[in-house]
């Protein structure tokens, strides 16, 4: 299990946003997509932050309280992002997402640049993946 690697389950092709972009425009990319969030990326793709439904949300409710429909993805992105690399262990991600880590993982390159996202959904999907295919070879136990 161990060998399930993040890249055989990773989104390749993930919602992205960058700095100068309005909540509403953020929040719009992520209705379309189906995400809960998703990495902000500069002109080269590196990770530089990320953006979630919640963080969208609460900007909306505070832009249409005040009036002021201008604020950027710069402004509500966390900037400090949990990344894992193309060769991790899905079983290993599994195990560090216990409890209340991120939901959505940017995949990256050893220089951040973005190479997809991985999800929980993910996970749990190569996980049940796996263990279905080791009980149809007749197996009762993991090793």
């Amino acid at each position: 299990m161990k060998s399930i690697r993040v890249a055989d389950y990773m989104n390749k092709r993930p919602v992205t946003f960058n700095i100068d972009m309005t909540v509403a425009e953020a929040s719009e990319k992520l209705i379309r997509s189906n995400q809960i969030g998703g990495p902000v990326v500069d002109s080269y793709m590196h990770v530089i932050g990320f953006v979630s439904e919640q963080e969208c949300l609460s900007r909306l409710l505070e832009d249409t309280y005040l009036s002021d429909p201008h604020t950027t993805v710069a402004t509500m992105m966390k900037e400090d992002v949990l990344t894992v690399g193309i060769d991790d262990s899905i079983l290993d991600l599994a195990q560090q997402i216990q409890g209340n880590k991120p939901k959505i993982y940017p995949v990256v390159d050893k220089n951040k640049r973005l190479l997809g996202i991985i999800t929980r959904s993910d996970i749990l999907k190569a996980i049940d993946i796996h263990l279905r295919s080791f009980y149809e070879k007749g197996h009762d136990r993991i090793v």
